[in-house]
């Protein structure tokens, strides 16, 4: 049983349908998250009379990033989708432990492909404050919604969960075994 409204298992269903729930949610939050909001801060720095910083504009860099980490986090959505049979929306989570792909590798692949995506959007805009808005973005995560998650995941599936968190870094990669 999960330990609040916010984090629930997804209903029964096919992967299919797992799978496009999570292209569906993909694409909402990362335009607004990625599109919407980052536009409203550049939008603001101009109007205030901010202008991109040379040093940080870096589209180049930019683009590969944000290819890298889009695909980081569609490989983590799919893993809940398909061995999770869920989505990575909490209010439709995985309802079994997803312990392989990514996940074998760190414990929470989406966030860190979300501050990159973030941190890519700052680079590709030369902006302070959406660099900024990404790293409060991780922070927000770390202290605020990562320590929920973990309880909601330790309630849920127990010493499997337990096991798991000892055994796989969150933020630092592990090598492969």
């Amino acid at each position: 049983m999960r330990t609040s409204t916010l984090f629930r298992p997804a209903p029964p269903r096919s992967t299919l349908t797992n799978v496009l729930w999570t292209l569906v949610q993909s694409a909402l939050i990362w335009g607004l998250a990625l599109i919407l909001v980052p536009l409203l801060i550049v939008a603001l720095e101009r109007r205030f009379g901010g202008h991109p910083v040379w040093w940080i504009r870096a589209p180049v860099g930019a683009v590969i990033l944000f290819v890298l980490c889009s695909a980081l986090n569609l490989a983590a959505g799919f893993e809940l989708a398909v061995r999770g049979e869920g989505t990575p929306l909490p209010t439709a989570g995985p309802r079994k432990l997803v312990v392989g792909g990514v996940y074998r590798y760190v414990r929470n692949p989406m966030a860190i492909a979300g501050i990159g995506q973030g941190i890519a959007v700052g680079l590709w805009f030369g902006s302070p404050f959406v660099l900024i808005y990404a790293l409060t973005g991780a922070l927000v995560w770390h202290y605020g919604i990562r320590p929920a998650e973990e309880r909601d995941l330790l309630a849920h599936f127990g010493e499997a969960y337990a096991r798991y968190r000892t055994t796989v870094p969150l933020w630092r990669v592990r090598g492969a075994r």
